[in-house]
């Protein structure tokens, strides 16, 4: 999808479960979030991501979440033509990551 890395909610859990130092950030609005977010994620809605890229780490892999992955792909197209070279987008969003089985 346009050259920006995407994850799988599978792939997510394992990289979290293994303690890689990854940023999560959320970027669905404020009555989604309160349905639930992956724990540790920051909520930065998509309309304000422009004003607030000074809390995205440039030199990080930032991983970006919504409800189905469209709008999280969209935030990371636009900070990769901002000059930011790790981001990723959680394909599937929170609707894959609900249908996870627990552990």
């Amino acid at each position: 999808m346009n050259g920006i890395p995407q994850i799988t909610a599978p792939e997510l859990r394992q990289r979290i479960e293994s303690g890689e130092e990854l940023v999560l950030i959320d970027v669905r609005e404020a009555d989604e979030v309160a349905l639930g977010m992956i724990s540790g994620a920051a909520h930065i809605p998509m309309g304000d991501i422009p004003y607030r890229t000074s809390e995205i780490p440039e030199d990080a892999k930032v991983i970006f979440i919504c409800r189905s992955g469209s709008r999280s792909q969209r935030v990371c197209e636009y900070l990769y033509a901002h000059g930011y070279s790790g981001v990723a987008n959680l394909s599937g969003g929170m609707i894959e990551w609900n249908e996870l089985p627990e552990n």
